[in-house]
């Protein structure tokens, strides 16, 4: 006997920027805040439909350890975890009358468990370890130089910065020459290995001059529909890049990262390292608060 299709009904929803506290400045990301009995394909499907990087649907807890359960969908495909969602999210339950049941806000999604600290407004997830570290082979690094379209010479550093996503991290001399680049599609293609996440992505950092509101500027691009794409502002990358960075004495236990700086965003990523702890945080506001028919 065939199944009657499900009603749709009104359900609460958020759109809320990420990495910001200026509306429209960060990373946008879709919050259903009751994602019961909506079926895998119907999340999947309003995905696609916001024209967003992701969208969030929020669940009941399986795990009487978690506050929520959260399913992470980008176009296409789910994710396991993501680090804009996983502080938007926080941030529309919380706003929505979320209680957590200690000091840290426990979220449950594919990778598990992930804790989430808050500082007034502000939260900040614990970065999760790397699955790939080290340096790079010079025949990488040659090949992400011309698709930068920068002389080798110009990477001082670089290194993987695996935490899921399958990041490359490469250290430019200056801000100003990771603003200035123009990457070439054609080129970074090759960069795909066929890994969980979005592929062949490079993730580009530079360090600001001393008197900028922050220590580095950061740029994602990774293989789109139409050739390259660029990420406003990316919780993974800057977690991986935060491990890599501290990790090898290039930068501090507590630093800011700009990002989205070349897309007109003002996005803003905070890292602190506690004890064998990173953590990544950044600012959230509501921009779209209502309810959507699903």
């Amino acid at each position: 006997m065939k199944r009657a299709p499900r009603q749709a009904r009104d359900r609460l929803f958020k759109q809320v920027d990420v990495f910001t506290a200026i509306p429209y400045r960060g990373n946008p990301l879709a919050v259903v805040l009751d994602g019961t009995d909506l079926s895998t394909e119907e999340m999947q499907h309003f995905t696609n439909w916001t024209n967003l990087s992701e969208a969030t649907f929020v669940l009941p807890p399986t795990d009487a350890a978690a506050d929520y359960r959260v399913r992470i969908f980008c176009p296409g495909r789910e994710l396991p975890f993501a680090g804009h969602p996983t502080l938007g999210t926080c941030h529309a339950w919380l706003q929505a009358g979320g209680q957590p049941k200690s000091e840290f806000v426990v979220q449950e999604c594919g990778v598990g468990l992930v804790q989430i600290q808050r500082d007034g407004d502000r939260l900040a997830f614990a970065a999760p370890p790397l699955i790939k570290s080290g340096p790079m082979t010079e025949s990488d690094i040659a090949l992400i130089a011309r698709g930068l379209g920068v002389e080798r010479s110009d990477i001082v550093h670089h290194a993987w910065c695996d935490n899921g996503p399958n990041w490359r991290g490469v250290m430019l001399r200056s801000a100003e020459q990771v603003l200035a680049l123009r990457p070439d599609a054609a080129i970074l293609a090759g960069l795909d290995i066929g890994v969980v996440g979005p592929r062949g992505k490079v993730g580009v950092v530079g360090a600001q001059s001393v008197d900028h509101d922050t220590s580095f500027e950061v740029r994602a691009f990774f293989p789109g529909n139409n050739g390259m794409a660029e990420d406003p502002v990316t919780g993974s990358l800057n977690a991986a890049l935060a491990q890599w960075l501290i990790g090898a004495g290039l930068a501090p236990e507590r630093y800011v990262a700009a990002q989205g700086t070349a897309l007109q965003r003002a996005g803003r990523v905070y890292i602190e390292r506690d004890g064998d702890r990173i953590w990544v945080g950044g600012d959230v506001v509501t921009c779209v608060d209502g309810s959507v028919l699903l």
